[in-house]
């Protein structure tokens, strides 16, 4: 397993993903529940900070490998997936709208696994739906988890539901998406596989 300062922030974010859930645990005598919201986004925030950059430095740095590639999206997902099912929990998201976000990611995951093991991994590369539906949720579950006015005017709880909905509305979409670009692959695959059987 290589070691350097992108992958070491790459396991750092995996680190965090049990403390934004933990603070909810602490006792209510140690600090309120608007307090544990506010820890929990700030850690959020800074994993996903931490995700942006250690991007940044593998590219600048030219310290890509295969392994970091493998842990970057693993960290990204459970990440979003210990939030979402904290942010059910807490009843401050739909249980739908999680499982059609936590579900779509497990589905492009195999979807993608399988395209690279027949050499057309490009097909399924990340698309500005997917982007974009990424950009929504990371929005919306900081604002879910801090939950309550932001700078005086501006309701979180709210602003944060309406774009988790945005989210998962442009996950069946991106979904869609992926398959459309993969299914002739599947197609072809089927029946080269069915001609060799006979």
């Amino acid at each position: 397993m290589p070691l350097n300062i992108p992958i070491l922030l790459t396991w750092l974010r995996v680190a965090m993903i049990p403390l934004i859930v933990g603070v909810f645990y602490l006792p209510d005598s140690w600090i309120s529940l608007f307090d544990k919201g506010v820890a929990s986004t700030v850690i959020f925030i800074a994993a996903a900070v931490t995700d942006w950059f250690d991007g940044y430095l593998a590219r600048r740095w030219n310290e890509t490998s295969a392994f970091g590639a493998f842990l970057d999206p693993v960290a990204d997902k459970l990440m979003v997936a210990g939030a979402l099912l904290l942010l059910v929990q807490l009843g401050r998201a739909d249980s739908i709208l999680a499982f059609i976000i936590i579900g779509r990611e497990i589905a492009i995951s195999a979807l993608r696994e399988w395209m690279a093991q027949i050499g057309a991994s490009k097909s399924v590369a990340v698309s500005s739906i997917g982007k974009i539906k990424t950009t929504a949720q990371m929005m919306a579950i900081p604002m879910l988890l801090y939950y309550g006015e932001l700078f005086g005017a501006i309701d979180t709880g709210f602003w944060g539901q309406i774009l988790l909905v945005i989210a998962a509305v442009l996950t069946v979409w991106s979904m869609f998406y992926y398959l459309r670009k993969a299914w002739p692959l599947i197609l072809a695959t089927e029946r080269a596989q069915s001609s060799g059987i006979k």
